[in-house]
C-alpha cells in the first residue's frame, strides 16, 4: 500500500492534525457511511497502555505516524470488512466493522444507523495473536440491509 508516515514534532501537532483532519467535518467511508469523530477520540487513537491495564497514558509515537491512514482505511474498496467482537455479550457484532490494512494497522467503527458511524479506536496488532483474531473473525455484512 506504501502510505507514508506522518512526521511531525510534537503531540501538540499530531493533535491538531487530527482535529483538523477528522473533527472538522464528518468522513464519508468508501460505501457510504458518514463518520463522525470527536476531539477525545485522539486519546484512543495516539496513545496506548504503558502498563497494558486498559488506561491510555502513554503517547505513541508509532499509532501517531499513522493518523493519516485512518482515512485511507475507511475509503479503500478493496480492503476486507471483519465484524467486531463484543466482549460483554461474547459474540460477534456486525454493528462494530473493524477494518485491516497492510502493516497490521486496524481502524474500528460502531455504527449508528444505515448511513451513521462513530469512530472508535485504531492501531498497530500488537502481534500476530491479534492479527490472527481478526482474520478469523466473520466477514463484515451490513446489519441494516
Amino acid at each position: 500500500m506504501g502510505l507514508e508516515l506522518l512526521k511531525l514534532g510534537s503531540i501538540t501537532l499530531y493533535q491538531g492534525f487530527f482535529h483538523a483532519t477528522y473533527c472538522a467535518k464528518p468522513l464519508k467511508t468508501h460505501d457510504g457511511f458518514t463518520v463522525r469523530f470527536r476531539r477525545s477520540d485522539f486519546q484512543h487513537c495516539a496513545y496506548e497502555s504503558s502498563k497494558k491495564d486498559g488506561y491510555k497514558d502513554a503517547f505513541s509515537t508509532q499509532r501517531a505516524e499513522r493518523l493519516g491512514w485512518i482515512k485511507a482505511a475507511l475509503q479503500d474498496p478493496s480492503l476486507t470488512l471483519y465484524a467486531g467482537w463484543d466482549k460483554e455479550k461474547r459474540r460477534y457484532d456486525h454493528r462494530s466493522r473493524v477494518t485491516l490494512m497492510i502493516d497490521d494497522f486496524v481502524v474500528v467503527l460502531r455504527l449508528k444507523s444505515a448511513t451513521e458511524a462513530q469512530f472508535v479506536t485504531c492501531y498497530v496488532a500488537d502481534g500476530p495473536h491479534t492479527k490472527s483474531k481478526i482474520l478469523s473473525s466473520p466477514k463484515w455484512t451490513n446489519p441494516f440491509t
